[in-house]
């Protein structure tokens, strides 16, 4: 596009370019090429940019800012590792059930024994009547004992395979 025509102008044209167009325009306001393929964020990322080329962009203030969070912030330079992969004789979740009714059927009775295998490690979860304790610690419900184990929100009858079609 022309320096010819004003930044409303630029703007308003960018939702109507093809993918295609957008990845060209993008090369010509940042200087660098893209394989971004998602055309929102194409158009957000070129129309911050002729907003920030027309109006001087973030000030000082804002960029000592970003490099203060930055500087902080633990970034991966590079993507996990995959999980090794575990033998099938530890994969299967074990059940070590007494005899009792619990208040949900996947679940098994107080006093049970959920264990799986998860990174390597044999984790064991004991079935109480009031939550679930792992490592010496009792969580209210398995979610939050996958949760403390992965890292991340999990669901934890899929996490212990005690979900209809876990195996």
């Amino acid at each position: 596009m022309t320096a010819t025509l004003s930044i409303a102008q630029q703007l308003a044209a960018l939702p109507r370019l093809t993918v295609k167009q957008l990845q060209h325009r993008y090369a010509e306001v940042f200087g660098d090429a893209t394989v971004a393929r998602n055309k929102t964020w194409l158009v957000r990322r070129i129309a911050w940019r002729i907003q920030a080329n027309a109006e001087g962009g973030l000030s000082d203030r804002a960029l000592a800012r970003a490099k203060e969070l930055a500087a902080g912030a633990e970034l991966r330079s590079s993507r996990p590792a995959p999980a090794a992969p575990v033998p099938a004789s530890h994969s299967a979740t074990t059940i070590v059930a007494p005899a009792s009714t619990p208040a949900d059927p996947r679940l098994p009775p107080p006093g049970s024994s959920l264990t799986r295998t998860y990174k390597g490690q044999r984790l064991q979860v004991r079935v109480l009547a009031g939550g679930f304790e792992h490592a010496g610690v009792v969580y209210p419900s398995l979610s939050a004992v996958a949760k403390a184990i992965t890292g991340s929100h999990t669901n934890g009858y899929l996490f212990f395979g005690l979900t209809k079609g876990a195996a």
